[in-house]
Parts: structure tokens; sequence; C-alpha cells
């Protein structure tokens, strides 16, 4: 729809509400959508996908504003309409690079959120935004958190099984990453029941809930989550899916669902697959981020630690292989240099970087002429790394499922 059709179609709102949309919207518009939430799905469709691609996102983002602006106090569904453009604009800073903007902007939905189903989608994200900074959260947090209820009448959160198992799936992601895994277990019962439906944007949810599966040794049912959520994933229309933000949206869900299940299929001796599906979450990556986004040195990172696995597993050797991966991952995710100081500064991508500067470290160490490099490498990943569930030492040395492992969470850009 050009910029002029938005413009028209939000008159017609504001000036006829009774007037049937000028076209037929998607299949997600359910037939009870009010014709304001109905353009405002229009209006989000146009500003993330494809065509704003030919566009910037300075006009996608006034798009956004003009019709939260057109859209503010007109009628019946007119604050789900602003809410779904709110939730739009954060995804948009996010994907500019600018997260804290997106952070406020996810923090100013939930204030105005007109029901549970919007606040929990902001928070959903917000958490998820904070996790990726690396930011220190509890799992005790909640949508209600800092949100002045007095005001709204719609049902609870905690009430409707899918938002419960939204909160409760971050909740336990944050009690992972806490290194608090006999919580995170708390959580993921609570998830089991609902975990690959499929319905209600709960596909982050059930990734959420298959990655502590993972985490925890059970590769049956983790299996099952991410098989679930990518068939999901390949029924749906995620143009669809708008009460999503930031790094929760179905493209993220879709890629992070993807390189997890490859990672689990690699730890699991089954490489041919793993590589099939690691490759498949590279060219998401690119395709979605481009070719220099942090988001694709993370994939390669996993990508070069199932060459290592299957190198392993084989008796075999794929030194150059595994090099020329982390190095460009390492380029890609702008690692400082090793010989830089303060490790113990702000550093986007930490986990990240420091599991591959780990991995690329052993590499060297077997190799005598560049064995001093190597040991410089250990030394500053060991102190960049953070992680509170395992050692440096105890991600590294993956050899059978039994034992705990790690899982990179493409989402968050995280080592669970």
């Amino acid at each position: 729809m050009a910029m002029s059709s938005i413009r028209s179609a939000l008159a017609r709102v504001l000036i006829a509400p009774k007037l049937r949309p000028p076209r037929r919207f998607a299949a997600t518009a359910a037939a009870g959508d009010t014709q304001p939430e109905r353009v405002a799905a229009e209006m989000v469709r146009y500003a993330l996908g494809g065509a704003v691609r030919r566009s910037s996102p300075e006009e996608a983002m006034r798009i956004l504003e003009q019709g939260a602006s057109n859209l503010q106090g007109g009628g019946e569904g007119s604050a789900e309409a602003v809410g779904m453009l709110m939730l739009a604009m954060s995804t948009l800073l996010y994907r500019s690079g600018r997260r804290q903007d997106a952070m406020e902007k996810l923090k100013a939905t939930q204030q105005v959120a007109p029901s549970a189903a919007f606040r929990v989608a902001a928070w959903e994200a917000l958490m998820g935004l904070h996790m990726e900074a690396g930011q220190e959260i509890s799992y005790s947090v909640s949508p209600n958190d800092s949100v002045d209820l007095s005001f709204k009448d719609d049902s609870k959160w905690s009430d409707q099984d899918h938002l419960k198992f939204r909160v409760n799936a971050i909740k336990g992601l944050i009690a992972l990453l806490n290194g608090e895994t006999e919580s995170a277990q708390l959580f993921a019962d609570g998830c089991r029941d609902f975990a690959g439906r499929g319905k209600h944007q709960t596909e982050s949810a059930a990734v959420s809930y298959g990655e502590y599966l993972h985490c925890v040794g059970d590769f049956p049912m983790a299996t099952q989550v991410y098989e679930s959520v990518l068939e999901a994933a390949r029924m749906e229309d995620k143009s669809g899916n708008l009460l999503t933000a930031a790094n929760m949206i179905p493209e993220e869900v879709s890629l992070g669902a993807t390189c997890s299940y490859g990672q689990l299929l690699s730890h699991s001796g089954k490489f041919g697959e793993a590589e099939d599906y690691l490759t498949r979450a590279l060219q998401k990556a690119e395709e979605q981020f481009g070719a220099n986004h942090p988001k694709v040195g993370i994939v390669l990172t996993c990508v070069a630690r199932m060459y290592k696995l299957k190198a392993k597993s084989e008796g075999s050797s794929s030194i150059m292989v595994q090099e020329g991966l982390y190095r460009r991952a390492l380029e890609v995710l702008k690692a400082p240099s090793i010989n830089s100081e303060g490790t113990n500064k702000h550093l986007d991508w930490r986990d990240i970087i420091s599991l591959a500067r780990g991995e690329y470290a052993e590499l060297l160490l077997i190799q005598s002429n560049r064995k001093a490099e190597g040991e410089r490498m250990k030394e500053w990943a060991e102190g960049a790394w953070k992680n509170r569930r395992l050692t440096l030492a105890q991600a590294l040395d993956f050899s059978e499922p039994s034992k705990p492992t790690i899982v990179v969470d493409t989402r968050i850009g995280r080592v669970l």
C-alpha cells in the first residue's frame, strides 16, 4: 500500500468509521477486528515489510508515528491500533541499532497497553532487550511492574494460559542466564502443557522452553519442541503476528529455532542435518540483517562449533575451516583486540565473543608456533566470560549429551 493510500485509509477511519476497508486485509486481521486495527495492521506490514526496504527507516517511522497520532482517541479499536503501531515502532528502533530507544518505547507501550495481551507483548520484548544488553534482571519481574493498573479493566495475564506461558518462558530464560537452573525448571514445568501448540504468538516462548530442555540434556523433548516451532513458522504468515516486538518477532524466532535446532543436532552427533540447519540459519541471518550484522557472527560461531564436534567425532581435523569461521565471526561482532584492557567494562555480545575467543584459543594452543597467541587469547576469553551456569572450560568441553551443555540463543545473543 502506497503512503498516500495509507493516509486515505486513515482519513476514512476518522471520518466514516462504518465504511468497509478499501480492500481485503491479511488473514490475520480477524473478522472481529475493527477498522482502526486493520488500518494499523496494514501500516505495520508496510513499515516493517519488504516495501520499506526501498525507502528509509525514517520514512517508515514517520508512517507509524502519523498513524498513531491520527488514530489516537478515534473510537472502538483505536487503542489497540495505537498499541500495534507502538510495538512496531520499537521493532523499527531495534532494527536501526537504537536498542535503548526501543526499550523506552516498549516501556511507554506497557503504560498505555489496552489489554493484558499488549502488556505482555511489550514486556516480553523489553526483557529480551535487557537480556541482550547483558543487564542484571531477576526472574521475579512481572508484566505488571511499574504499570498503573488502576484504570485497567481487562482480564489478568495470569488468567490466560497463552499469556502465562509467554511470561513463564521469559522468567525461565532469565533464571537460566542467572545460573538458577532449579528456578528455571519451575517455570519450565509451567510451559510443558502449552509448548508446541503454535498459537497466540507463543512460538518465542516455545523456543525458550526448548532451549531449557536442550541445556539440561532432554534432547528428545527439545527436538519435539524445536520441530513444532519450525513447522508452525513454515505454516504461518509472519506478517500477521502483530503482538510481538524487537528481538521476539517471528523472524527472530524462526532464526533462533533454526539455529538452536542445528546446535541440538550437532550435540546429538547428526552432523549432516546440523550443517543443513545451521546453513539455513546463516542464510536467514544474512537475508534479514545483512552480511555484516552481529547476528551473522553469532550463527558463524555456532557453525564453527559444529565443525569442532564433527572433527572430534570423526577423528579428523578442520582447523583451517574453524579458524576462518571464528575469525570472521569476531570481525562481524566487532570484538576488541585481545591486547585491550577492561574486559569487565560493558561489551556488546560479550557471551558470544568470549565463547568464540575461547574456542579460537584452543585451535591456536595445539599449534606450537602460535601457542603464545593462544595463551593470550585464552586469558582474554576467561576474563570476559561471565556465564553463571558453566565455566568457560566446561562450555568448551562438550563430550556427551548427558552432561550439561550450552545453547547459543540468537534472539538475545547470549549463551545459556
